[in-house]
């Protein structure tokens, strides 16, 4: 996630430079055609450009609505799963009869390794876990499991079914800290779902092709008047299509591992610290520090 207002040039270079270079031999290449083969044959008209431009603003507007929104969510479930997180703690800490105190200690330390575990499969880092808050019992219960974070949760169920069962906490507090258990599931699927839901190819394809489209056919009308300097106001306004379209793509997978990206490394590691915090421990980590002063993940 983007801490700066203001975006480095060279960061959006390093995202472009390739199609920067397809857009610079495009140009040079209209202009080559326009000044050898078609200048006096016939005037390539200005509608063309104009309507092409109309059709790329809607497909990126399209484009980029779609892919905030796909990142929106995302944020919004990973900030339900924060608050979740610290009431769930709360309630195992304060809510829980002294004598099975132990086990809801436990359960405070599991639920942080299923953070971890479901952080790492949205990154696709499903070996990158911190299988230290589990104990070996439960490495032993879930390796048999594809859905690592799922296998935790259901041994979180089975923890807190016990405590009812030993009357450590009573019929509310059983309710309403299997209603948080709910709520991990559905912050789980939906963020699963928005991982495994491809955005429609066609709309990037296509937006690709009229961008494409529209720097040669406007290199072509605006050579009969600029000349060579035709070749770099095509680039300069394809570069404008071609870094928005980008930046919006760029939100389409709000958990991959970028600097765009939904900072899973830094929620985590923020939940962590106030679940230790919460059960006195002394070896609590720092927070996740930003990368060169620009952004977190």
């Amino acid at each position: 996630m983007l801490l700066v207002q203001n975006i480095r040039l060279s960061r959006i270079l390093r995202n472009t430079w390739q199609v920067d270079l397809i857009m610079i031999v495009s140009c040079v290449a209209a202009y080559l055609i326009r000044e050898f083969l078609i200048a006096h044959h016939l005037d390539i008209p200005a509608i063309i450009p104009t309507v092409l431009g109309t059709a790329i603003a809607f497909f990126i507007g399209f484009n980029n609505n779609q892919a905030y929104d796909r990142w929106w969510e995302a944020r919004k479930v990973w900030g339900g799963l924060v608050n979740d997180s610290r009431s769930w703690a709360r309630g195992l800490i304060h809510y829980v009869d002294p004598t099975d105190v132990q086990l809801a200690r436990t359960m405070v330390f599991r639920h942080i390794g299923f953070l971890y575990a479901l952080k790492a499969s949205l990154r696709g880092e499903t070996h990158n876990f911190r299988a230290e808050y589990l104990t070996a019992e439960d490495e032993t219960a879930i390796s048999s499991h594809t859905n690592l974070h799922n296998a935790i949760l259901a041994l979180q169920s089975r923890d807190l079914q016990t405590l009812a069962r030993n009357k450590s906490i009573d019929s509310f507090r059983f309710i309403e800290l299997n209603e948080m258990l709910v709520r991990f599931t559905d912050g789980m699927g939906m963020s699963e779902r928005i991982k495994n839901t491809v955005f429609p190819t066609t709309y990037s394809y296509l937006t690709k092709v009229f961008i494409w489209l529209f720097v040669v056919s406007f290199t072509l009308v605006i050579s009969q008047s600029m000349g060579v300097w035709s070749i770099f106001m095509g680039w300069i306004i394809g570069f404008v299509f071609v870094s928005t379209q980008i930046n919006g793509m760029s939100l389409v997978n709000p958990f991959e591992n970028n600097s765009a990206s939904i900072p899973l490394n830094s929620i985590t590691r923020t939940i962590e610290i106030n679940l230790l915090q919460m059960l006195g421990e002394e070896n609590v980590p720092a927070p996740v520090k930003p990368i060169n002063e620009e952004y977190i993940l």
